[in-house]
């Protein structure tokens, strides 16, 4: 769930317009994302606009980076950033959730094109004291665009919207002097394929994977035949009901995404790649292991604690049986 204060930010935004206009705006951009060329277009052409993809896309981003950085933070479970670049940043749903992982961290740059999404971003992390000196940076990512230094670089939703022949030298630029870098796209085909892609660039800089993989040997799993991605449940406003059109309480937001540090952690042994499918007396595991393999495991109940280890154990979880 957002926190407390950015709920009630966002809320206070939203409430400026009305519900109609708002579900309105989003049957628009969805309409606008599904039929225009992936770049070079503007989806977004009004502050209405704005507000509806922050009422929208807001608690979906944030749940996705706070769950990516939940499991980077499970492995370097030493790192203690200070300073967070968001690149693509959009109304700052990554620094939000950086700090609720991090809270070591005591500044945060954000780097956004659009100065209408920069404006309510600010006033959004204007509720949160720990966010009120984050500085807001207009600007178009490229690669070699001069930017601070951070511990923590991140950037989510954005890499695959850039032309295809500057990403991976987005991804080295991303990677320049970074700690930890945490990159998160849809978990669709084409998003797994654009983390794949970085993902070599990331070990091609000499960068370790921290997670989902628990090896930096080649991927197992091939863009094209199918897609390394995971999920993460969060709740549904009313609002957020009606913004969508939609009669769930819930949703399930799809994602796949990179972290890299510069220096190594120890990993877990494996990561659970599906849903553990349970069954009477047992639970089966399909599992990247650290050898570059994916693997299908079958726990019994026979084997007690391991079994009740698979029995508590979810999609995109680490799974180090030896522990």
């Amino acid at each position: 769930m957002l926190p407390d204060e950015l709920k009630t930010a966002l809320d206070r935004v939203l409430a400026r317009y009305s519900p109609q206009d708002l579900s309105d705006s989003t049957a628009q951009l969805t309409e606008r994302y599904r039929t225009a060329a992936t770049t070079g277009q503007t989806h977004l052409r009004s502050r209405a606009d704005i507000a509806a993809y922050a009422a929208y896309r807001m608690p979906a981003t944030y749940a996705a980076a706070a769950t990516a950085m939940r499991q980077a933070a499970a492995t370097a479970s030493g790192f203690r950033p200070r300073t967070q670049l968001d690149v693509g940043g959009g109304t700052g749903a990554a620094i939000w959730a950086a700090r609720e992982i991090w809270p070591s961290l005591e500044q945060a740059t954000v780097i956004e094109h659009d100065p209408h999404i920069i404006d309510l971003g600010r006033r959004l992390a204007g509720a949160s004291e720990a966010l009120r000196g984050t500085a807001w940076r207009q600007a178009s990512i490229r690669p070699g665009l001069d930017r601070p230094a951070a511990d923590l670089v991140t950037m989510s939703y954005a890499l695959n919207e850039l032309p295809q022949q500057d990403r991976r030298d987005v991804v080295r630029w991303l990677a320049a002097d970074a700690a930890l870098v945490l990159i998160i796209e849809p978990g669709t085909p084409a998003g797994y394929a654009t983390i794949a892609a970085a993902r070599e660039v990331l070990t091609g800089q000499g960068m370790t994977i921290v997670a989902p993989c628990p090896h930096d040997g080649r991927c197992p799993i091939e863009p094209g035949r199918d897609w390394c991605h995971f999920s993460v449940r969060l709740p549904r406003t009313a609002l957020h009901r009606r913004v969508k059109s939609g009669t769930l309480s819930f949703e399930d937001e799809k994602f796949s995404y990179v972290a890299a540090t510069a220096a190594g952690w120890p990993r877990a042994g494996a990561r659970v790649l599906r849903h553990p499918q349970k069954r009477k007396g047992m639970v089966s595991l399909r599992l990247c292991t650290g050898d570059s393999e994916v693997r299908d495991v079958i726990v019994s109940k026979r084997q007690g604690d391991l079994y009740r280890q698979a029995r508590d154990a979810g999609w995109g979880d680490g799974w180090s049986p030896a522990d």
